[in-house]
């Protein structure tokens, strides 16, 4: 197995696979309703605000890759959800889906002679981001399922 192939595996396990944590996003995400999505506990970020933060940065990460220099916005991609309904859950499943082919469809095409260049910004290598995206989802469905528990 090439190491491209072993980075494939990963995003597709932790998405909606095996991975070795036992949980994944899709199968996670998919039991979720609006309303739970959308609940807010003490002062902690609601799962609906965690994975519009996810998509965001699966976006501004694949960006970067991409040779785009961006400058992270000051809320970290958290802002509040206004459109708390059924359809607007499923709007943002879907995104987050799309991110996840958008993903796919890179790594697939990824020329792994790339994998050591860093990035002008954070000089961190492609390596470094490629790993991060998914240390970064497997650190908020961690946050979602025991925010789930509470609710």
């Amino acid at each position: 197995m090439t190491e491209k192939s072993r980075i494939i595996s990963l995003y597709e396990k932790l998405y909606s696979g095996e991975p070795w944590i036992d949980v994944n996003l899709f199968d996670t995400l998919s039991n979720i309703t609006a309303e739970q999505a959308s609940k807010k506990i003490h002062n902690c970020n609601t799962i609906w605000e965690i994975v519009v933060h996810m998509i965001a940065w699966r976006e501004n990460v694949l960006r970067r890759l991409q040779g785009e220099v961006i400058t992270t916005p000051a809320n970290n991609y958290f802002s509040a959800v206004t459109d708390t309904s059924d359809e607007d859950w499923e709007k943002t499943l879907r995104l987050l889906e799309r991110s996840q082919q958008n993903w796919l469809s890179f790594l697939k095409d990824y020329d792994m002679k790339m994998i050591n260049v860093q990035y002008p910004a954070n000089q961190m290598t492609h390596h470094e981001h490629i790993q991060g995206i998914l240390q970064h989802d497997c650190y908020h469905l961690g946050q979602i399922v025991l925010l789930l528990k509470l609710i």
